[in-house]
């Protein structure tokens, strides 16, 4: 058995060995500037326009130069909502949903602390918007800059993007994605939808971690908040990472070779995964849409018991998962995003999320089912909020449950 069974990739991804070897030459060959005039500069930006060639590849823009490099996916969101903002004027109408990441919550909430009005969608117990508000929302008669997630980071629950784009551009609004969770995953083609901007992440899709995109659509007004350069026809000054940016123009070169074998290899170890836990562990969930989602994620809460206690006990045995709870001053705070879509109370702390790649294995998912139901009973033994059918609850109140 393998010494750690990675089960989260959407927090990070191995980088793929031919990424790697991509790379490598950029550190010790090609390493000139390639905003230089001479030759040696001029040979590795050939190789940068190549790799931006491959990132609009992989979303299907329709002109390389309107893809941005940037440091990562959360750049790239501050960028396009800070930078449209910006570029705007005035105070624009500021739409987004309770589920984003902090990446776009929290420009979000700078730009209402700073007096902008801000609009936040509402999902249902399953992870879906509801047309008809974004519909209200964008309608006003305002200018309006909205950023909405492609696919959600914890649940794996898709938003309906299209249809979003098209009533967002209906109403003359400013129309952004996180596409940090989809982009390599599922298909993408910016040309056939009304986005004006789209942000990934390297570190999602077997790049490496400090560097990202964004794309820019023909003729969207941005603001850039890094001054003082040419670089990337002057949207975002500083010297390009050039080993990053080859590295992730051969991560989207194979997604886009490999992204439904991938897909279907994910989907099958995702649904033995999920099967076998609900089959075994019992007082379980899945949050959100089973059907409408990545075909790499899971998210599993388990009754009674807390995320962050499963999360330890995984790691004793090489497992690495993760969860929506995160511990604040002795205190743990439940996911945003299970809170918005109204988990139960005696489920929201015990939420898992199980995330895979083209690198997990038969062999990964029968570890974690072999663990899994050792760890949750162990932790039910152990927890004073388990349910006794003829008392009630035994937490005296604290979940809700009488």
């Amino acid at each position: 058995m393998k010494t750690t069974v990675y089960v989260d990739n959407n927090a990070t991804t191995a980088v793929a060995p031919e990424v790697t070897e991509s790379m490598l030459p950029f550190f010790t060959e090609y390493w000139g500037n390639p905003s230089s005039m001479h030759t040696f500069g001029g040979g590795v930006k050939k190789h940068l326009d190549e790799a931006r060639e491959k990132v609009a590849a992989l979303i299907g823009a329709e002109h390389p130069n309107e893809i941005v490099f940037t440091s990562c996916g959360s750049e790239s969101n501050n960028m396009a909502i800070r930078g449209t903002v910006d570029a705007m004027g005035g105070h624009p109408h500021v739409i987004t949903t309770r589920v984003e990441h902090a990446a776009v919550l929290g420009p979000c909430h700078y730009l209402e602390d700073k007096g902008f009005r801000l609009s936040t969608l509402e999902v249902d117990g399953q992870g879906h918007l509801n047309l008809d508000q974004v519909r209200e929302f964008s309608m006003t008669g305002k200018q309006t800059v909205a950023s909405i997630m492609w696919a959600n980071n914890e649940t794996g629950v898709i938003f309906p993007v299209p249809a979003m784009g098209k009533i967002i551009k209906e109403g003359g609004g400013i129309f952004h994605t996180d596409a940090v969770q989809i982009a390599g995953k599922l298909p993408i083609d910016v040309k056939d939808i009304p986005i004006d901007l789209l942000s990934l992440s390297g570190h999602k899709l077997h790049a490496p971690k400090g560097i990202g995109a964004l794309y820019i659509r023909r003729g969207t007004k941005i603001t850039p908040h890094i001054m003082g350069g040419h670089q990337e026809r002057g949207r975002r000054a500083g010297t390009e990472n050039v080993p990053y940016i080859v590295g992730l123009g051969k991560a989207c070169e194979l997604a886009m070779q490999r992204m439904e074998a991938d897909a279907a290899h994910e989907r099958k170890l995702r649904d033995r995964l999920e099967a076998g836990i609900l089959a075994t562990c019992k007082g379980a969930r899945v949050n959100g849409d089973i059907q409408n989602r990545l075909p790499n994620t899971t998210n599993i809460s388990f009754e009674y018991v807390e995320g962050e206690a499963i999360l330890l006990m995984l790691d004793d045995v090489g497992i690495c998962a993760s969860t929506g709870s995160a511990c604040a001053s002795g205190s743990l705070e439940p996911s945003h995003v299970l809170r918005a879509m109204d988990v139960p109370r005696s489920m929201v702390h015990g939420s898992i999320r199980f995330s895979l790649s083209r690198y997990n294995t038969d062999e990964d998912i029968d570890y974690v089912l072999e663990q899994m139901p050792r760890i949750i009973n162990r932790l039910r033994e152990l927890s004073p909020f388990v349910q006794d059918d003829s008392k009630g609850c035994n937490c005296a109140g604290g979940c809700g449950t009488p």
